[in-house]
């Protein structure tokens, strides 16, 4: 076996120079808030899941959001937002309690990935049901006939959703793509 060992080969400590100390090895990065295992990541994530459960719970009461496929589009991604965003809260919440860091490169693309297909999901659902939205009030002034207050409210809380996302996704990248600068 073909050890170094310092008795054999004794390292010196390089001179100390004056540019020594622009070139100083930089300290580990600070989680921000917002990032994976931190509070304002557990509170984002608790509010994509709320938002997003509502507009799956008022879409979902009407009686006839089967008919239209937008509506139907905007249930399953909402249900999924759910899902995603409640197993993430989940996985925080335990970082937090046993103050593990979820930086590990393969976990933060994880949830790189996932944050990037379900607010992809939920944005073009809740653009499609605004469309229709509009198309059934507006347009056709058909709001009698059907549940406007509803499908704007499920909607609304659609975007909302996605708003949550955001910046989920981009404090996620954000680590992702600093982590070769960080020592």
């Amino acid at each position: 076996m073909n050890v170094s060992r310092p008795a054999v080969h004794p390292v010196e400590a390089p001179p100390v120079t004056e540019g020594a100390v622009h070139n100083a090895p930089r300290g580990r990065m600070k989680d921000v808030q917002g990032m994976p295992g931190t509070l304002g990541g557990l509170a984002l994530r608790l509010l994509q899941f709320i938002f997003a459960a509502v507009s799956l719970c008022v879409m979902s009461t009407t009686s006839d959001f089967p008919s239209v496929t937008a509506f139907r589009y905007l249930v399953a991604a909402v249900g999924l937002q759910c899902l995603w965003s409640f197993s993430l809260a989940i996985v925080d919440a335990y970082a937090l309690l046993v103050r593990r860091s979820l930086r590990n490169c393969t976990m933060v693309g994880l949830f790189i990935v996932g944050d990037a297909v379900t607010s992809t999901l939920t944005f073009s659902a809740a653009c499609s049901s605004a469309g229709i939205t509009v198309l059934i009030g507006n347009d056709l002034d058909k709001c009698g006939l059907n549940h406007c207050a509803q499908f704007e409210s499920a909607t609304a809380m659609a975007f909302i959703s996605w708003f949550a996302v955001s910046p989920s996704f981009l404090l996620n990248f954000w680590s992702l793509a600093s982590r070769n600068r960080v020592i």
